[in-house]
């Protein structure tokens, strides 16, 4: 379990500072901010191709920890391929390059937390889920603010090498994770073709993660609102974008603490499965209640009050979502239900910047409202008879 927590956060931290890194070298390079946009779209949007893939890969593997090591390394080859070629390529296959590379991309996320049964012992599946959502909220806090760091010391273009180095550093990690049980491999009768459809139908077919799934990629869209506005909200309340880190950094540290918490109340009173779905649905309350009182800061210290509002949220959201994922889904099909759910999620982040962008130019209260709102319909998804 130590070995499997260092290697997903510094997988998890790589990848949290890839997509930054890139739209910070695309732009100190080319001077483009359409390519750099366009090069942080690729390599963010085709998850939702590859992540399916990529499960069905890691469900019938007997060494999965093999393929996630394969994986890490070809995405940390692609992102300084990608690199590399700014300045020497052209845009379209810069473009090309990053959105391949990106099919790798939710290895990093869903694949990894497919195997933590794989590793997790006799530790309680809630500590584990916890301690692996853990993992998520320190890269989102480490990440963006390692590009920051060292673009400020080193120039735009330093923090891409530094990214690729934290990927590299998790493949053995990645290679040390336990073999599955043989029976758990041997009756894969089904092509990939038909794997694909019963992991889908998985999803689609269980109430439980049907709800989850959906809830999840509508909250990350409406994340997606808060994120994208936050250095514009800067702007407009402090006259500084950079200012805006500091809210991305309030609402990853409360996430921190939030799941904290969550960890120290789950280990002081009887937790059963069922209350998971309790906790996803009060923390995208949360999350949506501090998006709005974002959406009518008048003050940047009441932006940061609704960062960490937003953040107490966030954090909890997502290791409730692991919780009814590692409860709900097949044995054999677990990767896949991790890893498609990534990639769902993932996809409706870019849509949701996508969208913000639009919103949040000549205003970001509008952009937040929005979120606010998606929020709202993420937490009525959660509760109407429809999805349950």
């Amino acid at each position: 379990m130590k070995r499997y927590m260092v290697g997903a956060v510094s997988a998890r931290t790589g990848d949290e500072m890839s997509g930054p890194a890139l739209l910070v070298a695309g732009l100190a390079v080319t001077g483009s901010p359409v390519l750099a946009s366009w090069l942080l779209a690729g390599l963010t949007a085709s998850a939702a191709v590859g992540g399916p893939l990529l499960g069905v890969l890691l469900d019938r593997a007997r060494r999965p920890g093999a393929v996630l090591a394969r994986c890490l390394a070809g995405y940390a080859a692609g992102l300084a391929l990608v690199a590399w070629g700014l300045g020497r390529l052209p845009g379209p296959a810069l473009v090309a390059a990053a959105f391949a590379t990106g099919l790798l991309g939710p290895a990093l996320t869903g694949g990894w937390t497919g195997q933590l049964p794989l590793v997790s012992g006799g530790i309680p599946a809630a500590r584990a889920a916890w301690l692996d959502a853990m993992s998520y909220n320190v890269a989102g806090l480490a990440g963006p603010a390692l590009v920051g760091v060292l673009a400020a010391w080193g120039g735009g273009t330093a923090a891409v090498p530094a990214a690729v180095v934290l990927l590299a550093a998790a493949v053995p990690a990645a290679r040390s994770l336990p073999t599955r049980p043989a029976q758990a491999t041997a009756a894969r009768a089904a092509g990939v073709w038909a794997e694909l459809a019963a992991g889908f139908a998985v999803i689609v077919g269980n109430p439980a993660l049907r709800r989850a799934t959906v809830s999840s990629m509508v909250s990350c869209a409406g994340l997606a609102m808060l994120v994208v506005s936050a250095p514009v909200l800067g702007a407009d309340l402090a006259g500084d974008a950079g200012r805006g880190a500091l809210l991305l950094a309030a609402f990853a540290a409360a996430g921190l603490a939030a799941n904290a918490l969550l960890a120290w109340a789950a280990g002081h009173r009887s937790r059963r499965d069922g209350r998971w779905e309790a906790v996803m649905l009060w923390a995208t309350v949360l999350l949506g209640a501090g998006t709005a009182l974002a959406a009518v800061a008048g003050t940047f210290a009441v932006a940061v009050a609704a960062a960490v509002v937003a953040g107490a949220g966030e954090g909890p959201q997502l290791t409730a979502l692991f919780s009814v994922r590692h409860r709900e889904a097949p044995e054999r099909l677990r990767s896949q239900v991790f890893t498609t759910g990534a990639s769902l999620k993932v996809t409706s982040f870019a849509l949701g910047s996508a969208l913000a962008g639009v919103l949040a130019a000549p205003s970001p209260q509008s952009a937040l409202a929005a979120g606010a709102a998606l929020q709202a319909v993420a937490a009525a998804l959660l509760v109407i008879r429809r999805f349950r």
